[in-house]
């Protein structure tokens, strides 16, 4: 029998100047979020939507992969992700995310390496942000290997 669980994920918004918010998440947690520069009359230095959402997808999934690592007692000895959003106009005319790209690298001990990479997909498929979104993630991964620590 599976058990249905429902979450609520919060946060306040509040208008703080002409391009810039405050964003407070439940726990009281904040944010200062602005136009980007790349738009008109954008402001530089702060986190900008587009970049919480590219944000957002790259740490849902490293938090993903190392949850199913763990479960499946793979060894992870280090996780680097970089994210690019690509924003443009879109075959549906309207200017927007066309895709998100993340370029894992990801390094694991000896002999764990087919492991890794089924954990790395798993995180891809498991992903909640990612499935929230209309556009593609797209996952490049490269795999290092070290020699397992003796302890």
């Amino acid at each position: 029998m599976s058990t249905h669980k429902d979450f609520r994920f919060t946060v306040d918004v509040r208008r703080d100047a002409e391009r810039t918010v405050a964003v407070t998440t439940e726990a009281g947690l904040g944010l200062t979020v602005a136009t980007p520069p790349e738009f008109r009359d954008g402001v530089a230095g702060l986190w900008s939507p587009e970049h919480l959402l590219v944000a957002a997808t790259a740490s849902c999934y490293a938090l993903t992969l190392a949850a199913v690592a763990d479960r499946r007692q793979i060894p992870l000895c280090d996780v680097t992700i970089t994210a690019a959003g690509h924003v443009t106009r879109r075959a549906d005319a309207r200017f927007g995310f066309v895709v998100v790209e993340l370029g894992v690298t990801l390094t694991t001990e000896e002999g764990f390496e087919e492991d890794a990479r089924s954990a790395a997909r798993a995180a891809e498929a498991g992903c909640l942000v990612a499935h929230a979104l209309e556009v593609p993630v797209e996952v490049e991964l490269k795999i290092l290997t070290e020699a397992p620590t003796l302890a």
